[in-house]
């Protein structure tokens, strides 16, 4: 049985502390999480089912049941400034888990059955123009994209059907209207030690597969965008990129930012926009707020929260908190300490921080960590 907790009570303050961050007065800061199925899939309450990941990756039924008993799980144990108890209805989606582009643009991806699919390197050397000159694929052709579509028609048409959860409604959203980033796409094709050889011996082999990447992206988005009834561009936007924290600013600025450029022209060219960058990326963060209308980076690990303030100044939404290790591994004591550490940084300064795990929470990580982080956010929070 789910704790005894008063939803309504919880959901009525994280309003009030959700409204007063967007105001720009807060009062508390505020803490969310980064849930996938690579945590839940570990968690016996939150999969009943005994579901695998093979299963979750492989049979849609299995996708759309999972997804329903984690988020059953995660609104009524696991404390967050996010809405709990019963919602108005649930939400189920097709789960590409990272590798869906990487998959449809030609790469090799290996389902595990104990784990995360894995996107392995397939664009040897004697092939790799090959990718590029073929041009992008059709949008909704493949292996993976049929994948993604055949998911969603199903669970659209049981939604259709009347497909309920604990009394509520399901609705299915649409799949895949952002990216991992194309650098991140190219090394999972290239792998990471060659996509730095070819980005420094062989630059027009490089340039050429990340702007084959990039307009494969455009297209895709767009026609997805179109698939599911919404304009093909929008105006402000999100992605991520993960394999450029690898990279200098000047390597950066050569090397990656035109491709992020086109991307933001696209469908963020008013902004304000955000970034999701894991790993130590901080070093970029003032040239991707000012090339790109970025103002919000949500980080990973590690990060000097104070240095990152100060370069980027009170104005800037920085997410971020506890290393997922720590928060997987760690005592409840040495998780409120390290909450209370980066509250007292002077990351806060401005208001416009949200304590977050660094980043997304690990498999095997103890309920009782979150419930320590969300109670050192409640104790050392406050403004």
């Amino acid at each position: 049985m789910p704790p005894v907790i008063d939803y309504d009570a919880h959901n009525e303050q994280v309003r009030k502390v959700w409204e007063a961050y967007h105001a720009g007065r807060p009062v508390r800061t505020p803490m969310i999480l980064g849930i996938s199925a690579q945590w839940t899939l570990t968690v016996p309450e939150a999969n009943p089912s005994g579901i695998t990941y093979q299963q979750y990756m492989t049979a849609p039924d299995a996708m759309l049941r999972h997804q329903l008993e984690r988020a059953y799980w995660i609104r009524h144990y696991v404390p967050q400034d996010a809405e709990m108890g019963l919602p108005a209805e649930w939400h189920i989606y097709p789960d590409g888990q990272n590798i869906f582009e990487a998959g449809w643009l030609g790469g090799r991806v290996v389902i595990h059955d104990d784990g995360p699919p894995s996107a392995v390197p397939a664009v040897a050397d004697e092939r790799k123009w090959e990718i590029v000159e073929a041009g992008p694929p059709d949008p909704f052709a493949g292996e993976w994209a049929a994948w993604c579509w055949d998911r969603y028609e199903y669970f659209k048409q049981r939604c259709a059907e009347g497909l309920e959860f604990h009394g509520r409604p399901v609705v299915a959203d649409p799949p895949f209207l952002g990216t991992d980033g194309p650098l991140t796409i190219a090394y999972q094709l290239r792998g990471a030690e060659q996509i730095c050889v070819d980005m420094l011996l062989d630059a027009n082999y490089f340039h050429a597969l990340m702007n084959f990447i990039v307009e494969a992206t455009i297209q895709r988005i767009k026609a997805y965008r179109r698939h599911v009834g919404l304009d093909e561009t929008s105006t402000a936007w999100g992605f991520a990129d993960d394999a450029v924290a690898m990279l200098s600013v000047e390597s950066y600025r050569e090397h990656v930012l035109p491709y992020h450029r086109r991307l933001f022209e696209v469908f963020g060219a008013e902004g304000p926009n955000s970034i999701h960058l894991c790993g130590d990326a901080a070093h970029l963060f003032p040239t991707i707020r000012d090339e790109l209308k970025v103002n919000a980076f949500d980080t990973g690990y590690p990060i000097d929260f104070a240095a990152v303030r100060a370069a980027l100044g009170p104005e800037v939404h920085i997410y971020g908190g506890p290393r997922v290790t720590l928060l997987r591994n760690g005592a409840p004591e040495e998780i409120a300490a390290e909450v209370k550490r980066i509250m007292d940084s002077g990351v806060r300064e401005g208001g416009r921080f949200v304590l977050r795990e660094a980043n997304n929470v690990s498999p095997h990580t103890p309920l009782s960590n979150v419930e320590a982080m969300y109670a050192a956010c409640l104790k050392h929070g406050h403004f």
